[in-house]
């Protein structure tokens, strides 16, 4: 039988790490918290249950959860979001992984909670990630807040049944204030890669966005939320390129 390490970056997760950790306790042969050195909580909950937990200076998301994953002592390794849990479903999937498995990495669907509401259409779901790997055989790459994990060329991959439980926004304020943060993270990186911003790009991309969130991919399905998360996406693709417009031109955003 192949032995789990799950992993976890957190910073001031007070409210949602109980979750998590309850989630992955009978499925993980390990459980180890990297923290960016929380001011809450988040320290006192963890060593209420069997936690490695390790304080590391915040790195970037790419560094730190590949810190993260060096310091696992098995090569299974599951990486989870605190703001995320493991359904009763996927567990199963995992255990059966463990026993049988013959894939160097898995995929699977990851469904958001936003305001109470589980969101199963529209650009959110299936939301497919690959989380549980051999971490001999890959990375985590990409830029910071669009991380990926990537596996070495010629690894094998599956599909796990069951999702990823993902406890996104449990208010409107907190998406906007989230919706702000990453929109300028996102032209930042994009500026730093030499990406231009196009008039296309500003007002043709927001209008892509929309059309296959809510008609292509059914997003009206999910109701009010459903409907407001695809105009909160296409205007956070409108902003993202109008912050990188002015990126482009030397100016502050």
């Amino acid at each position: 039988m192949n032995k789990l390490s799950v992993v976890i970056i957190t910073f001031n997760e007070e409210k949602n790490i109980e979750r998590c950790l309850l989630s992955v306790k009978d499925i993980a042969d390990e459980i180890i918290v990297v923290d960016s050195l929380s001011t809450d909580l988040t320290k006192s909950i963890c060593q209420k249950y069997a936690v490695r937990f390790i304080e590391q200076p915040f790195l970037g998301y790419i560094e730190q959860k590949n810190y993260a994953a060096s310091m696992a002592n098995f090569d299974l390794v599951l990486s989870l979001d605190a703001d995320e849990a493991v359904g009763e479903t996927l567990a199963g999937s995992i255990a059966e992984v463990k026993i049988n498995g013959d894939k160097d990495g898995y995929f699977m669907n990851r469904v958001t909670n936003y305001c109470g509401k589980w969101i199963r259409h529209g650009a959110w779901y299936p939301d497919k990630k690959l989380r549980l790997w051999n971490k001999t055989k890959g990375t985590w790459a990409g830029t910071n807040i669009h991380e990926w994990y990537q596996m070495k060329p010629g690894s094998k991959t599956g599909y796990l049944k069951g999702d990823i439980l993902h406890f996104s926004y449990d208010s409107v304020e907190a998406h906007v204030a989230q919706f702000n943060k990453f929109t300028s993270l996102s032209a930042t990186e994009m500026n730093k890669s030499g990406m231009r911003a196009t008039v296309f790009k500003i007002y043709l991309s927001p209008l892509v966005n929309f059309f296959k969130g809510f008609f292509l991919r059914l997003g009206f399905l999910d109701g009010y939320y459903g409907i407001m998360i695809c105009f909160f996406n296409a205007f956070a693709t409108y902003t993202k390129y109008l912050k990188l417009r002015q990126l482009n031109k030397g100016l502050r955003i």
